[in-house]
């Protein structure tokens, strides 16, 4: 699996969207001023139609990922990381969006998701796989991001998306 390059650049930063038509997914990269405007990555999202929804796939550096899902008026979300929030302000509007408070000093060292972990589940992706893949400290998010894209089953465009970038 081909991903982003990590090298001394830390401005992995991107947000992709990915559909449905006609069976058959399409993955495209969003600006990335979305990856830190959780209402207008929104907004983007439900300008694609899809006959599953719409899947916004956001990496933010190596720090955390998310995944927000539009299916009409609903809106799924999934953040990898809760103490994101501390230093992001997207996380924080990811949690203030699920009605969660930021987490305790005490909770710092805690590596915790939040949201739905069934947002991909009738896809392909159970709740405990994007759990153990949110929970792997060893991986980078455009890795997981990339990992959650071939279960999905558009790995292949969501790779040339990222192949584009560079």
């Amino acid at each position: 699996m081909t991903v982003l390059d990590h090298g001394d650049d830390d401005s992995g930063d991107f947000a992709a969207v990915a559909y449905r038509e006609e069976d058959c997914w399409d993955v495209d990269l969003l600006p990335v001023a979305l990856t830190h405007d959780l209402k207008g990555l929104i907004h983007a999202l439900r300008q694609q139609p899809s006959i599953s929804g719409s899947l916004g796939l956001v990496a933010v550096g190596d720090d955390f990922f998310i995944i927000v899902r539009v299916y009409g008026e609903e809106v799924s979300l999934f953040l990898s990381d809760v103490t994101a929030s501390v230093d992001w302000q997207v996380a924080r509007d990811v949690l203030d969006y699920l009605d969660i408070d930021l987490p305790d000093d005490d909770d710092l060292d805690q590596v915790l998701p939040a949201g739905d972990l069934s947002i991909v589940a009738d896809l392909g992706l159970d709740e405990m796989e994007l759990g153990a893949l949110a929970g792997d400290l060893d991986l980078y998010p455009d890795e997981v991001l990339a990992s959650v894209s071939e279960r999905l089953g558009f790995a292949q465009s969501f790779q040339r998306v990222l192949d584009g970038m560079g």
